[in-house]
């Protein structure tokens, strides 16, 4: 029976020229070759699955390859099939989630002394290089930095920052992209045709777009859709094998929204818990799908969406249905429920609440016409000293207000026949000797609701009133500038004590008032000396 070989391994690149989505890795690491100009270390770093290891590899078997073909190794000389096989004394992987200790890495800085067996090189690849301790990074700093002519030290990382910056500045450092769902797509399809299987290429983008990236994690989840549906497969498949969203589900969402059929929208909830769906990854869909409307919305094109034609073709109808300011208003609603899922101890609850208020939220259109029509309200000339408000503009539901009660107005005198011609009465007025002779009444007001303000104001003084301003008199700058920071405090107890609105002013006049006599006593305690007397037994000196 022959072995069965996982895809990831069976298609491994074997020259440059086969590595997917990093180019720009493989192009440099060639010219560096080809003028040799290799350096003594580098580093790799980049998501999972998306070919360090494999780049590293490629590196290590074309230095040491017998006959190598311009820049990369013949894959046929006994090196070459060492180093594929695991078998070469000169090519070393290690991984540093397991050799993280200083010990592991003495051991190394022994062994780089020896020459390579057989091979120009001797080649250390450190996987997941970030797990080495402190301790152990410090070890390789002066190995690094001066290893012997023979040695080759590659590096690889998922987590580029939690390498030391002594190690990243003795490296040459190549940062691995994510592959995008094309690429990798058009790899699953030539793997596709060389196993001799049947794939539609719906299903291949979406095995693609679950890669999420990264070319092996497509490569495993192709494995599992062959070993379930065979050698012909189709989207359906997939869908039901991966219990993966359909994306006409969404769709049915949006026309949903369009129709307000609040009841669709809980009967759709239903049928996704139902197939015992996640709703993460639901509303991840969600996100993705009006994020897709968005993008055919704004660009009037579909060139930046992953799918299907037909489903870009869809995207581009469904753009002609809602505006910008809706599809935004979406995103927003949809982020707030996945958020919200995090703490909620009911998602399904949580989940259909917000389904429901996505399909019947008013259209921006509504909105927008609303806010017109409270501007042209606002425009409108006043007649009569009074704005009148049409009929039409009033919704059948709201009450008529009732007009205000002449007794709840303040008066300062005898009323007077309105006239449209008529200008308005001076504000009343408060004379400075009621306030005088109530000052003291006032700072013991603002003491009662804000006791530092009203110990920097009895530190003031009244310099007079005039035209509805009350001028305070400050001793300090800091006096000025509590006074000043808290005006509309002081106006708001001044007018409850007064029942009348002034204006304050303040001013430097760097004199304290003069201290006044203490009031007598009522022969009533202060509480906090009470409780003194009563919790710790306190008598007067």
């Amino acid at each position: 029976m022959t072995e069965y070989i996982v895809t990831a391994r069976k298609w491994r690149p074997m020259r440059f020229e086969d590595v997917v989505g990093q180019g720009h890795v493989t192009a440099t690491l060639r010219n560096a070759l080809a003028s040799n100009r290799l350096a003594h270390a580098y580093l790799f770093s980049g998501p999972r699955g998306v070919g360090k290891t494999t780049t590293a590899r490629l590196l290590a078997k074309t230095v040491n390859c017998l006959h190598p073909v311009g820049e990369n190794p013949d894959n046929s000389c006994d090196n070459c099939r060492e180093i594929t096989e695991g078998r070469s004394f000169d090519v070393l992987e290690i991984d540093g989630a397991s050799n993280r200790g200083v010990e592991e890495i003495r051991n190394l800085r022994e062994s780089v002394r020896y020459a390579p067996a057989k091979g120009r090189y001797k080649v250390y690849i450190i996987d997941e290089v970030h797990m080495l301790t402190k301790e152990a990074f410090n070890a390789l700093l002066k190995t690094l930095e001066e290893p012997p002519s023979h040695i080759l030290f590659i590096f690889a990382t998922t987590e580029i920052h939690k390498v030391p910056a002594t190690i990243l500045s003795r490296c040459q450092r190549f940062d691995f992209r994510r592959i995008a769902v094309a690429e990798i797509a058009s790899n699953l399809k030539a793997i596709a045709g060389q196993e001799g299987l049947q794939i539609d290429d719906d299903a291949l983008l979406l095995i693609a777009r679950r890669g999420d990236g990264s070319l092996r994690d497509a490569q495993s989840l192709f494995d599992q859709v062959v070993s379930l549906c065979g050698r012909t497969i189709s989207h359906t498949q997939i869908v039901e094998a991966l219990n993966i969203v359909d994306e006409e589900l969404y769709f049915r969402l949006t026309e949903l929204i369009r129709t307000r059929d609040a009841r669709g929208g809980i009967v759709l909830v239903d049928e996704l818990l139902s197939g015992g769906h996640d709703i993460k990854e639901f509303l991840s869909g969600l996100g993705e799908h009006f994020r897709n409307i968005l993008i055919a919305k704004t660009t009037g094109s579909a060139g930046l969406i992953e799918a299907s034609d037909v489903d870009r073709a869809r995207y581009l109808e469904e753009a002609k249905t809602f505006t910008v300011t809706d599809l935004l208003r979406f995103q927003r609603l949809v982020n707030g429920t996945e958020t919200a899922l995090r703490w909620s101890s009911h998602p399904r609850f949580r989940l259909e609440a917000d389904i429901v208020q996505l399909i019947t939220l008013p259209a921006s259109a509504e909105v927008a016409e609303l806010v017109e029509g409270l501007g042209a309200l606002r425009d409108r000339p006043m007649e009569g000293g009074t704005q009148k408000v049409s009929e039409p503009a009033r919704s059948q539901d709201a009450a008529p207000r009732p007009e205000s009660s002449p007794a709840a107005r303040p008066s300062s005198g005898p009323a007077r026949p309105a006239s449209p011609s008529a200008r308005p009465a001076p504000p009343p007025s408060v004379a400075e000797g009621e306030v005088a002779s109530r000052w003291q009444e006032f700072v013991t007001e603002v003491r009662k609701q804000r006791i530092s303000l009203g110990s920097t104001l009895a530190g003031t003084r009244l310099l007079g009133v005039r035209d509805g301003t009350v001028r305070i008199g400050c001793a300090d700058d800091f006096a000025v500038e509590t006074i000043t920071r808290n005006k509309d405090t002081l106006a708001g107890i001044f007018r409850k004590l007064f029942n009348i609105s002034v204006r304050l002013e303040v001013e430097k006049t760097g004199e304290a008032p003069e201290p006044e006599d203490p009031p007598p006593s009522t022969g009533e305690e202060h509480p906090i000396i009470s409780a003194m007397r009563r919790e710790l037994g306190a008598e007067p000196l």
